[in-house]
């Protein structure tokens, strides 16, 4: 299914309450936006989770479905709420409480890219950020919500698998397992956002296919995750970062030699993740 603010692939049947989703690998950049902006295109795009779409494209095969976003993430962050408005950067927004992910300028629109580089000369209108999110936001958020929601009818449970990457250099002072940097980090809220079995299960299906991996630290989920995840509900959310520096070189924003082996292992890490969907929630719960 194709539609302004997303890409939806479903599988041929589904068989699975997994669902994988990947907010921050659009790269729809509108030129009215490249042109206004302070910064060149390729420092834009240093936000961008660039390919993760591509990496987990087999995700249908297993009967699980993927939705990826369009709009890139320095024009809109999904992984934020609608309200977290950052008033340095959109005219009309008071200042509230303190949200550190707003004053850092990494709001629902974002006003600076890694780096803390800005993104614009000035301020924006409110009206154009009100745009972006009934364009953008809802959409994709109604469909994830819509995809969740087919999961509990069909399997009694939902599991989100909330998919991105991180530059290398937040690595550097994060030890996994062997005291080396992980390569991939799973966020659950620190496991409010999803059952400890499930996150054990991801866990150990990154670990099987050889990649070192942590839990939270540094990136323990943001809005996606805190929102989504519902163990409770027997909704479960986990936000999965990998190394961008496993796949492509971050100065160029090219794919390196190592893409295409790294997609072929996590097929076999979402062969395994979709296998946690076929299990009945009683059966989870009981773990």
């Amino acid at each position: 299914m194709f539609h302004d603010a997303y890409t939806l692939v479903r599988p041929d049947a589904r068989t699975t309450s997994v669902i994988f989703a990947s907010p921050h690998s659009g790269r729809d950049y509108p030129a009215s936006f490249l042109q206004a902006a302070a910064l060149g295109a390729k420092e834009i795009r240093s936000s961008e989770d660039a390919f993760v779409d591509l990496l987990y494209a087999d995700a249908p095969r297993f009967g699980a479905p993927l939705l990826t976003a369009k709009a890139p993430r320095a024009y809109l962050d999904l992984n934020r709420g609608p309200q977290e408005m950052d008033a340095g950067l959109i005219e009309g927004v008071r200042r509230v409480s303190q949200n550190p992910r707003v004053a850092s300028g990494l709001g629902v629109v974002p006003r600076v890219v890694a780096g803390g580089r800005s993104i614009y000369k000035g301020k924006i209108p409110l009206s154009d950020a009100h745009h972006r999110i009934s364009r953008f936001w809802h959409p994709y958020h109604a469909a994830l919500q819509a995809l969740i929601d087919e999961s509990h009818s069909g399997f009694g449970q939902a599991i989100l698998i909330d998919c991105h990457s991180m530059p290398h250099e937040a690595l550097v002072n994060i030890r996994a397992g062997g005291g080396a940097p992980p390569d991939v980090v799973l966020g659950d809220r620190f496991g409010a956002a999803a059952s400890g079995a499930i996150v054990e299960h991801i866990e150990a299906a990154f670990g099987a296919a050889g990649l070192k991996v942590a839990r939270n630290m540094p990136f323990a989920g943001a809005y996606i995750v805190q929102h989504y995840g519902r163990p409770s509900r027997k909704q479960h959310a986990v936000q999965i970062e990998i190394d961008r520096a496993l796949y492509m070189n971050e100065a160029t924003l090219e794919v390196n030699d190592n893409f295409d082996p790294l997609r072929a292992l996590l097929s076999g890490v979402m062969s395994e993740i979709t296998e946690l969907g076929r299990e009945t929630d009683t059966a989870l719960a009981a773990q």
